[in-house]
């Protein structure tokens, strides 16, 4: 392991909105509030956050022209009726099956909401990230956050235990990159991973070997890097 999976961050025009709309559906409370960022704690212990991104361009699903970069599967007990309470909070349903519906929450970020009858829970099964080669993009992953890839078929691929925070990939036919800080291409989601401060530079350098890029960004306890999809994540540190 180079860094531990730490915080699923999505970007947002309005980030109080997005917290609200959340708490509501799923039971998210918050943990972590400054001008520019929430963040919230899962029941199942999931941190996911919300970014100030005033100058956010939602994807639309399933336009390839502005493609989503990655979404949060939700189980629930009735889809259906998750579903209906979603949309009444302001979610927009984009598709419908058997045993899972896809929706777009306030900011515009698909979601999926999976049937998992036996939980009368609201629980959050995983990251879907979407990338050109699954099986080469969950390879780098197991590599960085020391989580076994459990689950492999052809174009898609699950790193980590099913109710461990684990991280999923699909494959994209004509999948295309964000270009962060671009606007045009944006990152929509990123990933926050957590190394020791005195660890950082041997972490940046492993994470490079398996195949990161380092981006121009950071600030006083955080880094920025693209995945090989192009993805970008930070490396973050506790300071003092």
């Amino acid at each position: 392991m180079i860094a531990e999976l730490r915080t699923v961050a999505l970007d947002a025009p309005d980030i109080a909105a997005e917290a609200d709309f959340y708490a509501a559906l799923a039971g998210w409370t918050r943990s972590f509030t400054d001008g520019d960022w929430i963040t919230m704690t899962t029941p199942d212990g999931w941190r996911i956050a919300f970014q100030l991104a005033p100058d956010h361009v939602p994807p639309r699903w399933p336009d390839p022209a502005a493609p989503q970069q990655a979404h949060l599967d939700l189980r629930v007990p009735d889809i259906d009726a998750a579903a209906d309470k979603a949309v009444s909070l302001g979610a927009t349903l984009l598709r419908r099956n058997e045993r899972w519906h896809t929706l777009a929450d306030p900011a515009g970020h698909p979601f999926d909401l999976c049937l998992n009858p036996d939980d009368p829970n609201t629980t959050v099964m995983g990251v879907m990230l979407d990338c050109p080669d699954a099986k080469a993009l969950s390879t780098f992953y197991s590599a960085l956050l020391g989580k076994a890839i459990t689950y492999e078929a052809p174009g898609v691929a699950m790193i980590g235990e099913d109710g461990k925070m684990p991280v999923l990939f699909q494959q994209i036919d004509d999948y295309r990159a964000p270009r962060w800080p671009d606007p045009t291409a944006p990152q929509q989601i990123h990933l926050d991973l957590r190394v020791e401060q005195a660890e950082l530079e041997s972490a940046e350098q492993a994470a490079i070997a398996i195949g990161a890029t380092r981006l121009p960004g950071g600030g006083e306890n955080w880094r920025v890097y693209t995945d090989p999809a192009g993805k970008p994540f930070c490396l973050t540190w506790s300071v003092g």
